[in-house]
């Protein structure tokens, strides 16, 4: 690594960093320019790695305006063996105040596919060799008009009430099964999805779903057909047998509304949940591994 430069972005270098080809071309993201543009992105929070004046390792942490949190890498590309990569983070961190979360974002089926981990699994090495903690993993998954299957009507669901409502249920669930961009919530606005998802998404109480049983509430779903796309944003039950009827009944909203796909997050352990939502007509777009920086 002898003739290696590592340095951050100045002004104007969009093409730099953009020189480096896309090794994932088939997952959504922001392009760097259009990140730039809408200030998420910032030449002092982009690094690059150069060997002979090529790039061979990017990376860029990203910050809405207005953000409470700390940026985080949502981009993090590696030409090279993993330590190449790591002395990148390391430099970077350095710059940036100390370690930052590292959302690693592949295709859902990576580990099936030999040359997306061939892609994918450098850049986590080289998280590895830097300090960073490997954590969780989540799915995105997609509804793009699929029939929503027919239920048995065991559970009738009605539009929220009100507000108490909502957090009423919300303080009673207390492990909720989708939390649709948690990570951003929590960065951007400091709101933990989990426990105040009212501060967060801000359209009406009607637009949250409730499961009855016996005529009291079993299951909430919170829809947000207004956000930066129609989504599944909270899912959480007291009843378990709920959750086919009230996915469906959710779709069912946002299609009505309009909605031609809703995307919904779930911890890729929470393999019922995940069939449900397949059965659903849902089809997974990705998977993200958080890594942490290292505590104590």
């Amino acid at each position: 690594m002898t003739d290696l430069v590592v340095r951050p972005l100045v002004a104007g270098e969009e093409k730099l960093f953009e020189s480096m080809p896309d090794p994932l071309p088939q997952l959504r993201k922001v392009g760097y320019a259009d990140g730039l543009a809408s200030g998420g992105y910032r030449p002092e929070h982009t690094w690059v790695a150069l060997r002979a004046g090529r790039v061979v390792g990017r990376a860029a942490w990203v910050l809405p305006p207005g953000a409470v949190g700390e940026p985080w890498l949502e981009r993090f590309d590696l030409d090279a063996e993993p330590e190449t990569g790591a002395a990148l983070l390391r430099a970077a961190h350095e710059a940036l105040g100390g370690p930052k979360l590292y959302h690693a974002t592949m295709p859902a089926y990576w580990r099936r596919r030999p040359q997306e981990r061939a892609v994918v699994e450098p850049p986590m090495a080289a998280a590895r060799l830097a300090g960073l903690v490997e954590g969780g993993e989540r799915l995105r998954l997609s509804w793009t008009g699929e029939p929503v299957p027919a239920t048995a009507g065991r559970y009738p669901i009605r539009p929220a009430a009100d507000a108490a409502e909502i957090n009423a249920l919300v303080a009673r669930i207390a492990d909720p099964e989708v939390l649709t961009g948690r990570e951003v919530a929590l960065a951007v606005g400091g709101v933990d999805l989990a426990t105040e998802p009212l501060s967060w998404l801000t359209g009406p109480p009607g637009d949250w779903r409730v499961a009855l049983r016996g005529g009291e509430p079993v299951g909430l779903a919170g829809t947000a057909g207004d956000a930066c796309y129609p989504l599944l944003a909270y899912l959480g039950l007291l009843d378990e047998d709920a959750r086919g009827e009230l996915l469906a009944d959710a779709v069912r909203v946002l299609a009505e509304g309009g909605a031609r796909e809703v995307v919904a997050d779930v911890d890729a352990h929470r393999v019922a949940v995940v069939a449900d939502l397949e059965r659903t007509g849902f089809r997974r777009l990705r998977s993200r591994i958080t890594f942490a920086p290292a505590t104590g």
